[in-house]
């Protein structure tokens, strides 16, 4: 057994059921990128405070996503330009438990996230804007068309970028706080056909109500320098894979990735 599965085996299991007893209703979230190689010293330093969340006995969790946007990347730039009011389109594939769904997230002026979303059979992850239900729910939630770009609609979406990674979810033993650790993240650009692969970077997400104090796992991530970094996967993954996309942005976030990299 290598040492990662060691450390998660050492932690105390929970399933998706006690899962939902988390209730953040007034939350802030924080990201975090950092080396893979942190990995096991970070699951050592937090691992008695904090339960893993297992599916079928497995604390990794694999997952799939396809994310949509408009020819001329209406969203991605909406992002990259920092504009509130934005939305995300995308269909995920929670493979672990064979659950596919079309999400829709939701940024308002406040800086508030939203997910709203449908489940579609999984057969349909790579045709979801054929499914009469997704074609429905994105008209009543977007401004965006699932129709042909060749109709000359430039609010019409097509497939943009493919990620695939592994995540491992976490709860704080007070049942107050959800923390989620993607790892191995790799893209593939269905318009351009470029890979990109990330998978020496960790992208930590830790979710908590507002005002609450240092958490262990804050406090581990500060001892071991690894400082707080927004990142958006569809944003670098598209930087990374479409020459054409703006992304002086994102410049600092690439160099830091980059480095990782060439650890």
């Amino acid at each position: 057994m290598d040492i990662l599965h060691s450390v998660l085996g050492s932690m105390q299991p929970i399933g998706l059921d006690d899962m939902k007893a988390v209730r953040l209703m007034n939350r802030v979230d924080q990201k975090y990128m950092a080396s893979a190689d942190r990995l096991e010293e970070l699951l050592s330093r937090i691992a008695e405070g904090y339960y893993v969340q297992h599916i079928e006995g497995n604390p990794l969790a694999p997952y799939r996503t396809l994310y949509f946007d408009t020819d001329d990347l209406q969203m991605y730039t909406m992002h990259h330009n920092q504009k509130l009011n934005r939305q995300k389109l995308r269909v995920r594939t929670y493979r672990s438990t064979d659950t596919t769904f079309f999400e829709i997230k939701n940024k308002d002026n406040k800086k508030k996230t939203r997910k709203v979303r449908i489940p579609i059979d999984v057969s349909m992850f790579d045709r979801a804007l054929e499914v009469p239900e997704v074609r429905d729910f994105v008209e009543q939630n977007t401004p965006y068309a699932v129709q042909s770009p060749k109709f000359g609609n430039r609010n019409s979406l097509h497939e943009c970028l493919e990620n695939r990674f592994e995540r491992i979810t976490l709860v704080d033993k007070g049942m107050s706080e959800r923390v989620t650790i993607d790892r191995g993240i790799t893209f593939h650009n269905r318009a351009t056909g470029i890979d990109a692969d990330i998978s020496r970077l960790l992208v930590i997400e830790v979710k908590h109500e507002v005002g609450a104090p240092m958490s262990d796992i804050e406090r581990a991530l500060h001892d071991l320098h690894v400082l707080p970094r927004r990142m958006s996967k569809y944003c670098i993954g598209t930087a990374l894979t479409d020459p054409a996309a703006k992304s002086n942005r994102f410049k600092e976030k690439l160099l830091f990735i980059e480095r990782i990299h060439k650890q």
